[in-house]
């Protein structure tokens, strides 16, 4: 199993809070993902995903939330939490 640092997203409407993620990646590694392919990797133990903060150096994983009536999603977990870390990352380059 693979810990990967997850750098950017792609969201539809970069300027909304609340839009929700249509891939992940890190341009540095080489690699993004939709989030389906994200949350199946997941699923299935195969990779860990992570956001790094730059100043601290902490790691906030992402896992996977679901609810009722609702397509999976994807959130990071930090310090017995679940925020939207993901939300602020910045956007990935076109590709």
């Amino acid at each position: 199993m693979a810990d990967v640092a997850v750098t950017c997203v792609t969201k539809p409407n970069v300027n909304s809070a609340h839009e929700h993620i249509t891939h992940l990646g890190n341009p540095t590694a080489g690699w993004k993902w939709t989030r389906e392919q994200v949350i199946q990797s997941i699923d299935a133990k195969s990779n860990t995903f992570y956001v790094q903060d730059p100043a601290s150096g902490k790691k906030a994983y992402i896992g996977v939330v679901r609810e009722n009536g609702k397509a999976a999603y994807l959130r990071t977990y930090a310090d017995g939490q679940w925020n939207n870390n993901l939300l602020s990352l910045n956007q990935c380059p076109l590709g």
